[in-house]
């Protein structure tokens, strides 16, 4: 019973830090909660989808990650994109 508790408390500290990062909640809920200590650490570690680039399609306007070929809405091809500029004129946040 005990270990219950704990991997539903475990579970839910790496639901929100896998939120708080971008991805999905019960994901990262599963994964924290199934293997308690390993699961959390691994939520922590996880890269941030916040952090990554995006850039707008010239069709709809929808803003996608940079590293993307095709627009989730419209279905556009995008331009096989050059290196990352920081803060340059490809960055939309």
């Amino acid at each position: 019973m005990a270990f219950l508790v704990v991997s539903f408390f475990f579970g839910l500290a790496g639901g929100v830090i896998g939120r708080l990062k971008g991805s999905s909640f019960l994901l990262w809920f599963i994964v924290a909660a199934i293997p308690p200590y390993v699961g959390l650490l691994a939520a922590i570690l996880y890269r941030s989808e916040r952090d990554e680039p995006h850039r707008g399609c010239p069709t709809c306007g929808k803003v996608v990650p940079y590293s993307d070929a095709l627009c989730t809405r419209c279905g556009t091809e995008l331009d096989f994109p050059g290196p990352v500029q920081s803060g340059g004129p490809a960055t939309v946040h």
